[in-house]
């Protein structure tokens, strides 16, 4: 092997070093997972965080309005997104299952107020139903920015 080929393979050999370095020092993380748990509230895969489904109940079983419900869930996923280090300016995209669409305009006054501009990309979904009765339920995307301002 010629000196300009040995030059060629290092360099190529750190390039691939570099590029595998974050994952070996353990970015990838669950955020709130609890032992037992069929999930984790959030997981961080380099510099995007997913943001599992998030509802609103007042308590285990108890709903108040979509408004109510909406405000919670929004809540519960910047809760999740300051945990790992995110904000919620990061935050990419977001799904919204909801189980009645009559109710979209009343969950959109809530989530124009509280989500930041400028707002990420959406859909929303309708579903026959959600686990423990509730209204509406909203999962996130959050990709961190390289330099804050």
């Amino acid at each position: 092997m010629t000196h300009k080929t040995m030059k060629r393979h290092f360099g190529f050999l750190v390039i691939g070093a570099l590029c595998t370095l974050p994952g070996a020092f353990g970015q990838n993380h669950a955020v709130d997972f609890k032992p037992g748990a069929p999930f984790s509230d959030g997981y961080v895969a380099g510099n995007t965080l997913y943001v599992a489904g998030q509802q609103g109940p007042d308590a285990p079983g108890k709903f108040g309005d979509i408004s109510q419900q909406t405000t919670k869930a929004i809540a519960a996923i910047q809760k999740v997104v300051e945990k790992a280090g995110f904000q919620m300016s990061d935050i990419t995209s977001v799904t919204v299952y909801i189980t009645d669409l009559n109710d979209v305009p009343k969950m959109n006054d809530v989530y124009k107020k509280l989500m930041p501009d400028p707002k990420p990309a959406r859909a929303t979904v309708q579903v026959a139903g959600l686990i423990g009765g509730a209204k509406i339920e909203i999962s996130a995307i959050a990709v961190k920015r390289q330099a804050r301002q």
